[in-house]
């Protein structure tokens, strides 16, 4: 029996039981008014025989009426004490079915998320062919030994106002040397060009996720980050997560990859706090190479 069956069932249970226990309270009042009216007649001293006599037919009309209503009552209580258990019996079927639903749509969500994180795999391996052949070509050791930028910024243009100017501000502030394509890209350049060399030249990739971000037809935001992908991929670069204004759910749908790293959020640090995270981690890295 469905989820839906067994709940139906446990409605209607519930139904005649409350419909059960309103015919016994009708009889429960009926049969204390009849013992009422039983215990209300008098018989005075001086009355007639008949008087005495009809008097009595009375009390027993209603002592009889009262113990009517006290056995209908007493049936109705069999009847709601049996109900009950079949009520208490199909609830925990319902419970197991419950269970049993659960699990199979747990079961069905892991396995939706393995196909998207294979999909994801295996459209980063495509994109590995495209990239890594131009990016091998370009790259050459005096840029791969000297980056010119410490971190490379990739975000959506309608973000800059709510974060990323400030964030690029704390930045530079901190003697942080960063892409940011309001500085880096002048009027004619080649957009493509200027972002490959950013790319190409930067130590970190810092993407603040967010809903402008992933949105779709975003192009720009998604070759980067795409290219940031790639030079992880071929030379060990870091690519750093920021979420802002996103839930990890909206992070897991966008790249389950990308989910589970270690991320940054605008929700639980100001510009200036993740500036100094990203200042720390630059000087342990430096300390490492000249270790």
């Amino acid at each position: 029996m469905s989820v839906e069956q067994q709940q139906r069932t446990v409605n209607n249970l519930d139904k005649e039981i409350a419909d059960l226990q309103k015919k016994k309270a009708t009889y429960d009042k009926k049969a204390a008014d009849e013992q009422k009216r039983a215990a209300n007649v008098s018989i005075s001293s001086n009355a007639s025989p008949a008087t005495v006599k009809s008097r009595l037919r009375d009390i027993e009309r209603h002592n009889e009426a009262a113990n009517k209503a006290i056995q209908e009552s007493a049936n109705l209580q069999k009847k709601i004490a049996d109900k009950t258990k079949k009520r208490n019996d199909a609830y925990i079927k319902l419970q197991n079915e419950q269970q049993i639903e659960l699990k199979k749509n747990e079961k069905e969500q892991r396995r939706a998320l393995e196909n998207i994180q294979r999909a994801y795999k295996e459209r980063l391996s495509e994109l590995e062919k495209q990239w890594k052949p131009t990016l091998l070509n370009t790259f050459n050791e005096e840029s791969m030994s000297t980056p010119e930028y410490d971190v490379f910024i990739s975000h959506a243009t309608e973000d800059k106002d709510s974060f990323v100017d400030e964030f690029v501000d704390e930045l530079r502030k901190l003697g942080i040397k960063v892409w940011y394509d309001t500085t880096e890209i002048k009027w004619g350049d080649s957009m493509r060009k200027r972002i490959d060399d950013g790319l190409r030249k930067s130590k970190f990739g810092i993407a603040i996720l967010s809903p402008n971000y992933i949105a779709d037809g975003k192009y720009w935001t998604k070759a980067e980050f795409d290219g940031l992908f790639q030079l992880e991929s071929i030379n060990g670069k870091t690519l750093l997560p920021i979420w802002h204004n996103l839930t990890k759910q909206k992070v897991m749908e966008f790249s389950p990859i990308v989910a589970n790293k270690k991320a940054l959020t605008t929700a639980m640090m100001t510009a200036k706090e993740i500036a100094i995270e990203l200042s720390k981690l630059l000087s342990n890295q430096e300390a490492i190479n000249h270790g």
